[in-house]
């Protein structure tokens, strides 16, 4: 039960909370447009040109709830919600589909990169437009939906292809369907025999945990085990109204991860980095990984030096516990795939003998076997 809901942005103060808590309001009530923005936010001169810039490029929306965590326009929040002129920045390495999805898929809205994974794309639709998002080639574009025949041909192709072992049902968020329609999907998955893992990619945990109902939870727990991925990027975002929606999935059986992506300037510090990863743990919810953030168009801005990311991890190490700690991972561009990467900590070799320094800096050996 929430006992102290976060605050609302004055423009919803008087709403009825029967109406605020109604994730099909909010998603009615988001923000897509700079003249309402610019009245619910004193807009920067960078805020605006970005917004103009990116117009028909990749669309913003902001719900009314993701909208009142935002302060400042230095807020993590807003920065990850409001477009900005830095988005217009290019590099020669910019992608459109940086992971290759596209290449890698068989037949549409499915995509097999991995001999054992494939991601279902299921929708077009987010409640909140990431200024980070990967796939902002395709979200908010109607004409990206796909069609019953496309979910046909998706489902054919996973039950005549067995190594396919795990399902990442993505978007979009997934969890912008009904609660109909996203069983549906889940049931269909469930029935294929060679399946064994699925998981719901979704960011609606952060940007609309009302979303996470009893009856949605109700409607997919015939199909366990269902993996939840969940997207928290910073503390701000870690409201009573976000533990509740983590709580009641933990709750109804859902195993909880979260994957957070490496931003500059938002989330690139050793503290930010274990203070989410306290609160995620808390809520029985691990931290999985800390992505790169992907040479998608219009992050230049966002994109963080790995060596500062291979230091941020090399500070946790230690320091907190390692259930806190997320693997950090970098998506290779071309469809390469995920690796992780880890601080050195071997300082040298002398022959069987192994140099590695500790978190304070101490050198200690250990002696290893020979072939």
């Amino acid at each position: 039960m929430i006992t102290a809901p976060t605050p609302r942005h004055p423009a919803w103060a008087d709403l009825p909370d029967a109406l605020w808590n109604d994730w099909r309001w909010q998603m009615r009530n988001r923000v897509t447009d700079a003249a309402k923005l610019g009245e619910l936010l004193a807009l920067t001169e960078a805020e605006r040109r970005g917004i103009a810039g990116r117009n028909g490029q990749f669309a913003f929306a902001v719900t009314p709830y993701y909208l009142s965590l935002m302060e400042g326009p230095n807020c993590p929040v807003r920065r990850q919600g409001v477009p900005h002129e830095d988005e217009l920045l290019e590099t020669p390495w910019d992608m459109r589909d940086p992971l290759a999805e596209d290449a890698h898929s068989p037949v549409p809205i499915l995509t097999h990169r991995y001999p054992d994974r494939a991601l279902l794309y299921v929708t077009h639709n987010c409640p909140v437009y990431c200024r980070h998002c990967t796939r902002s080639r395709k979200v908010g574009d109607e004409a990206s939906a796909p069609s019953a025949a496309m979910f046909e041909a998706a489902f054919a192709y996973l039950a005549r292809t067995p190594a396919i072992r795990d399902v990442l049902v993505s978007g979009g968020d997934p969890l912008s369907l009904s609660d109909h329609k996203l069983a549906e999907i889940v049931r269909r998955l469930r029935e294929i025999p060679s399946i064994d893992v699925i998981r719901l990619c979704t960011r609606n945990p952060v940007t609309l945990p009302q979303r996470i109902t009893p009856g949605l939870v109700e409607s997919l727990r015939p199909f366990h085990p269902l993996f939840v991925h969940t997207h928290f990027n910073h503390p701000r975002e870690c409201t009573p109204e976000a533990g509740a929606a983590l709580a009641r999935l933990a709750d109804a059986g859902f195993v909880l991860g979260n994957q957070m992506v490496l931003l500059r300037g938002i989330n690139d510090t050793p503290e930010i980095v274990a203070a989410l990863g306290r609160w995620l743990l808390r809520q029985r919810c691990r931290p999985y990984y800390m992505f790169q953030c992907d040479p998608v168009g219009g992050t230049t801005h966002l994109r963080v030096p790995i060596a500062r990311g291979l230091a941020i991890l090399d500070a946790l190490r230690g320091q907190v516990s390692g259930l806190a700690i997320p693997q950090y991972a970098v998506d290779l561009p071309g469809g390469g795939g995920k690796v992780t990467l880890v601080p050195e900590r071997e300082i040298r070799r002398d022959g069987d003998a192994r140099v590695y320094r500790d978190v304070f800096g101490r050198e200690f050996t250990y002696f290893d076997l020979p072939d």
